[in-house]
């Protein structure tokens, strides 16, 4: 059914009905007619990869949304209430502290200690696979794109895996607060900072465990380097352990719905053949089926760009998933097709904020989407579209049921 598409003002409040979130593509291309697009509410819309790419790089734009004309508001509120506000994550801050923080991170998050995760993530691969031997359909979601994550930083971080069911709530709650897309009652967003507050004391006890008993985790490595302070340890583990599964969710089971909608590519069949084809998908399917949709900043300055003046302190929103659709910078942009040549897309991020997770992302798709066409037999969506999340920011199914004849043996492709 085609959209019915609104004023270019409200454009993105379009993109943000749930009722959109299976097919938001044709809306960003009537975005993208207008570069920078003033909205209704004051936002301003940024859909274009140039301009993307600019502000990514451009000093007078902020990640910190205590910094725009409502965070200030809020902040005045909070100072007024004699409360004292939690320092944000390292993505949600600036220089210099930002690059404090992710230089601490960095300094654990090392290509060797991630590619040394590369036996574990295959092993819990496996591990899901065979739980389902006995079925013919199972949820990805549920099944496999979730607990493989969670799981793998899990035990990177050094979080019990059995207080999954715990962390799993606050976190859900924690995003919900994030995401544009919900109108959440003065009732819910107290209970999003309860989360915030609950999951954060919960590092607090983790950091004090490992400070009497130091492991091979990233916990303890970060509090071995003594470069954070006691707020910003809490704060950077919440993050980590928010990031390192929400978004890698959705990249994989993307991914698994992007193949099953495109067998006439032959995509899978090369894949059950070369898994080292996995990695030129992975970011095809990066630009073309982004986990993450746009990301909120700010003007530090009046800002001009692209015929329009963003005024100081308003709401910017960079639509990453637009912009890696240009056709302005990517030729026949709405077409799967892994073997393009050339693929700079916008899948995370850029700029000094580009993703610190994003090896340990794509090793965890590549090697799920080398895996799942291996060793399931025939794979098949049971429908499509499948049901979304509410989430606009972090898009991705909420369900993906997939039927299949069976599960090959556990056996590594020449």
């Amino acid at each position: 059914m085609a959209q019915s598409v609104m004023a270019p003002s409200n454009l993105f409040a379009q993109v943000l009905q749930p009722g959109n979130r299976a097919n938001p593509y044709p809306l960003y291309a009537h975005l993208r007619e207008h570069p920078v697009l003033p909205q209704t509410d004051g936002m301003y819309v940024v859909s274009t990869y140039q301009e993307i790419n600019l502000l990514l790089h451009d000093p007078r734009i902020s990640s910190d949304m205590r910094k725009s004309k409502d965070g200030q508001q809020a902040g005045a509120a909070v100072a007024a209430s004699g409360s004292r506000p939690e320092e944000p994550p390292l993505i949600f801050q600036d220089a210099p502290s930002h690059e404090h923080l992710r230089h601490a991170v960095m300094k654990q998050f090392t290509p060797q200690r991630i590619r040394g995760l590369r036996g574990t993530i295959e092993a819990v691969e496996h591990e899901l696979l065979e739980a389902q031997r006995s079925n013919r359909q199972f949820d990805l979601v549920e099944a496999f794109s979730y607990p493989l994550p969670v799981t793998v930083i899990c035990r990177l971080l050094g979080v019990p895996r059995s207080d999954e069911p715990q962390f799993s709530g606050w976190s859900a709650a924690v995003v919900r607060n994030l995401d544009p897309s919900e109108s959440l009652s003065d009732a819910e967003r107290q209970q999003a900072e309860q989360a915030r507050t609950a999951m954060r004391a919960y590092m607090r006890q983790l950091i004090a465990e490992r400070r009497q008993t130091p492991q091979d985790d990233l916990i303890s490595g970060l509090i071995g380097d003594g470069l954070l302070s006691e707020e910003d340890l809490p704060a950077t583990l919440e993050l980590l352990l928010i990031a390192g599964h929400e978004t890698t969710v959705n990249l994989i089971t993307n991914g698994m719905l992007t193949l099953l909608r495109h067998p006439h590519v032959s995509v899978l069949d090369r894949l059950r053949h070369d898994p080292e084809y996995a990695i030129p998908v992975v970011e095809e399917l990066l630009r073309f089926e982004p986990p993450v949709q746009f990301r909120l900043r700010t003007t530090l300055a009046d800002l001009p760009i692209a015929g329009t003046v963003i005024p100081t302190g308003a709401t910017v929103v960079l639509v990453l998933a637009s912009g890696s659709r240009d056709p302005a910078r990517f030729n026949d942009p709405d077409r799967f097709d892994p073997d393009r040549s050339d693929n700079e897309h916008l899948g995370f991020c850029g700029g000094d904020h580009y993703c610190v997770g994003a090896p340990l992302a794509r090793l965890e798709a590549v090697s799920a989407l080398s895996l799942l066409p291996r060793r399931l037999q025939a794979p098949r969506l049971v429908s499509d579209p499948p049901p979304y999340r509410k989430n606009a920011a972090l898009r991705g199914p909420e369900h993906l049921m997939i039927a299949y004849d069976g599960i090959s043996e556990n056996t590594h492709a020449s």
